[in-house]
């Protein structure tokens, strides 16, 4: 799956700011960092729809030496974010898990700059590929 970096920026009294190098135009924010990561993801799949229906090409994603370069970069804490398959869609389930399974998953997702979704998703497509 194609990942496109993000930058969070946090001034003092405001929402963490989400933005994309890769797509200009592309910002988002949320009250707290899992906020910030969901909406990211939210933000990015609908920027890309959006593109693809007005026929424009994906860029390839950065580097992210090339976009911390930047001097305008340097104060965003950056994220890989996943660009959701186009035709693909969301939606939202409820389940039950186990306290100490969802501290672990949200633990290892934000190590990993993931959201809890893009986690379980992730892991799921992963045991999906797995032989039977």
């Amino acid at each position: 799956m194609t990942e496109y970096v993000a930058l969070i920026h946090k001034d003092a009294g405001s929402d963490f700011g989400v933005s994309f190098p890769d797509f200009p135009g592309c910002i988002t924010a949320g009250r707290d960092l899992d906020e910030a990561r969901g909406m990211a993801e939210e933000a990015l799949a609908l920027h890309i729809e959006g593109l693809l229906e007005d026929g424009h090409v994906l860029p390839l994603p950065s580097d992210l030496e090339a976009i911390m370069a930047d001097p305008q970069n340097r104060d965003g804490i950056a994220l890989l974010v996943p660009a959701q398959a186009a035709g693909s869609e969301s939606t939202s389930v409820r389940m039950t898990l186990s306290l100490d399974d969802l501290r672990a998953i949200d633990a290892y997702a934000r190590d990993h700059g993931m959201t809890r979704s893009s986690f379980l998703a992730a892991a799921v497509r992963t045991k999906l590929q797995e032989p039977a």
